[in-house]
């Protein structure tokens, strides 16, 4: 039976999830919370396996709470279940911990297999989301330049790709960023990332560009116009 906690600032959702969960015999409302705050009030005497979590919620929201859960219930699945679809968000709530996201407004199939996929400790994103996130992945992307219009050539003479056109759309905006002169911490600000995450795209983008450090990274990015 996979105990599931209701966390959601409008009753009448959680009405209809409840109504809709009432229909699986191996899923059980165990308990109902308007915010963080209360929330975690609730997980404090009611043991659950999964907690249901909007995001945009008073007093403590999705973003606030997410971090008093993974510390005072680590054993706890989180699926978030949110109208708020930009990829900021998600990878937010996914960095912090959730194991799962789902739209308000997907169908009651996709929302219970979601919660079965969480409850068993498997990451699951809901197909618009995916779709999503796929579509501008692909849009960041920078095109490879054809082989006749490569400047790097190997010792028999065949042209290769220079190392940029390895970049991922990501590393792009870091590259532009620490171009800029912002710091990890203000890229990581800036791009709803943790410090760890973009001193890792830091560390690639000097790899993918045989450069030695930032200063040179830079010399390099202006010479090859990956920056202004």
């Amino acid at each position: 039976m996979i105990r599931i906690l209701l966390a959601d600032d409008h009753t009448i959702l959680r009405d209809g999830i409840r109504a809709l969960l009432s229909r699986e015999a191996d899923m059980q409302v165990v308990g109902e919370a308007a915010n963080g705050q209360a929330l975690l009030e609730l997980l404090a005497h009611t043991p659950a396996d999964l907690v249901l979590l909007d995001i945009n919620m008073p007093v403590l929201d999705g973003f606030a709470v997410m971090p008093l859960l993974r510390r005072q219930f680590p054993q706890l699945r989180v699926l978030v279940l949110s109208m708020l679809d930009h990829e900021n968000y998600v990878h937010r709530m996914l960095e912090a911990g959730a194991l799962g996201y789902v739209l308000k407004n997907a169908d009651s199939t996709e929302i219970i297999h979601a919660i079965r996929t969480v409850a068993a400790n498997q990451p699951f994103l809901c197909t618009e989301i995916g779709l999503g996130l796929l579509r501008r992945l692909v849009e960041r992307t920078p095109v490879p330049a054809p082989l006749a219009a490569m400047p790097y050539r190997t010792r028999s003479g065949w042209p290769i790709a220079p190392p940029h056109t390895e970049l991922s759309g990501r590393e792009l905006e870091v590259l532009q960023l620490i171009a800029e002169g912002l710091t990890n911490q203000e890229i990581a600000d800036k791009l709803f990332a943790s410090k760890r995450t973009i001193e890792t795209h830091r560390q690639n983008i000097i790899e993918k560009t045989q450069t030695k450090n930032t200063a040179a990274l830079i010399r390099y990015a202006m010479s090859t116009g990956l920056i202004g």
